[in-house]
């Protein structure tokens, strides 16, 4: 596969899930956990997904090395803040373009993912909006990883995205907004994924 067809994806799933008072990447979703739900979707388009651990980082290599499309980065510093992940996630992409993701977003379809790759503006990044909304996976351009790996302390995601030229590329999904970090999301996305579900 040539460099510039391959599809990346770094994948978050280092915090400490403080808002939900329990770790929330191995809680049940579908038949599986939150975590599994926005891997296969990725994995779904991507050809590898490199998962930024952190926190209990020990259990997600267990559960995942053996996976033949899941590389494995572990963020000792994860604490430092999100920003810290994505340094380590995007120091592994060897892709000219490549998506951000957030494990907590177990409703992201590969839809999103299909709909942004297909795209032609190469040099810019792609946001899925929906419902006048953006939200995530983000699609980067190579110009974003020499941005994240130079980024002065105390930069974050929102900082470098401001020095890209950007798109909102509409999706139909309004899963792109559905992050799980307090109880009440929790329950609230899992009511929503099933009354959408059951509309399909």
């Amino acid at each position: 596969m040539r460099k510039q067809q391959a599809k990346q994806c770094v994948m978050l799933a280092a915090g400490l899930s403080s808002r939900m008072g329990k770790w929330k990447m191995m809680m049940p979703w579908g038949e599986g956990t939150i975590l599994d739900s926005a891997l296969a979707s990725a994995l779904a388009v991507c050809d590898r997904v490199v998962l930024v651990t952190g926190f209990r980082g020990d259990e997600l290599k267990a559960y995942y090395q053996d996976h033949p499309r899941i590389d494995i980065v572990h963020n000792a510093s994860f604490e430092d803040g999100m920003f810290s992940s994505v340094q380590r996630g995007a120091a592994a992409v060897t892709a000219d373009r490549f998506f951000l993701a957030l494990g907590d977003m177990p409703e992201v379809t590969p839809g999103v993912y299909r709909t942004l790759w297909a795209q032609s503006e190469r040099g810019a990044c792609l946001i899925p909006g929906y419902d006048r909304g953006k939200g995530h996976p983000v699609l980067l351009p190579q110009r974003a990883l020499a941005l994240i790996r130079n980024a002065p302390p105390g930069s974050t995601m929102k900082d470098v995205i401001r020095q890209l030229e950007t798109k909102v590329v509409p999706v139909n999904a309004q899963g792109i907004h559905w992050d799980v970090d307090t109880p009440v999301d929790y329950e609230r996305v899992g009511r929503l994924s099933r009354v959408e579900a059951a509309a399909v």
